[in-house]
C-alpha cells in the first residue's frame, strides 16, 4: 500500500501515529493539499446530491476549499495563541499538513451523490473529519488534553462556518445576477 494511501486509511482511522507522521514530514504538504481538494470534490457531488445544480459545482469546490482554509487559519490562531499550553511547539506547516489529512473522511462524501442518501452521508462525513481534525490538532499542537483540542476545533469550526455564512450570504446575490 503507498504511503499515500496508508495515511488516509490512518486518518480516517482517527489513528494519532499516522496525523505524527503527517506533522513530521515537511514533504507530505502536497498529499494534504490532495486530500483535501479530493474531499472538496466529494462534498461537490454530496451537494448534487442535495439538489445542486451542476454548473454550481465548480462555485460548491471553490467554497469547500476556501472554507477549510478558513478552518485551517483559525485553528492555527486559536491552537497557538488563544488556547496553547507551554509545550505546544508548531508551525504553519506542520498543522496545515495534518488538518490536510483530517479531512480524508470527507472522501466518502460522494457516497451523498445519491440522493437518499446525501443528508445522512454529510452529516457523518462532517462529524468524522471533526473528530479527525481534534485528533490532528491534537497532535499537532502537542496537546496532553484532548477536551483542549476540542476546544480549538469546535471554536473555529463554528468561525469558519459563520464565515462562510457570511461569504455566501455576499457571493449568493452576486452569482445569481451572472447566472
Amino acid at each position: 500500500m503507498s504511503s499515500f494511501v496508508r495515511r488516509i486509511a490512518g486518518a480516517m482511522a482517527l489513528n494519532p501515529r499516522t496525523f505524527e507522521e503527517v506533522e513530521a514530514d515537511q514533504s507530505a504538504g502536497a498529499q494534504a493539499l490532495m486530500v483535501v481538494l479530493f474531499s472538496a470534490l466529494a462534498g461537490a457531488a454530496a451537494a448534487r446530491g442535495l439538489g445542486a445544480r451542476t454548473s454550481e459545482l465548480p462555485t460548491l469546490v471553490v467554497l469547500g476549499l476556501m472554507d477549510w482554509a478558513a478552518w485551517a487559519v483559525l485553528t492555527y490562531q486559536i491552537g497557538t495563541r488563544i488556547l496553547p499550553v507551554p509545550d505546544t511547539r508548531s508551525d504553519v506547516g506542520e498543522l496545515l499538513r495534518t488538518i490536510g489529512f483530517s479531512t480524508a473522511p470527507g472522501l466518502l462524501a460522494v457516497i451523498g451523490v445519491v440522493p437518499a442518501l446525501s443528508k445522512p452521508v454529510v452529516v457523518v462525513t462532517t462529524l468524522w473529519m471533526l473528530a479527525a481534525m481534534v485528533v490532528a490538532v491534537r497532535q499537532a499542537l502537542d496537546f496532553r488534553s484532548t477536551a483542549r483540542a476540542i476546544a480549538v476545533c469546535v471554536f473555529a469550526f463554528v468561525l469558519s462556518v459563520l464565515l462562510m455564512m457570511l461569504l455566501g450570504s455576499i457571493l449568493t446575490p452576486v452569482l445569481s445576477r451572472m447566472s
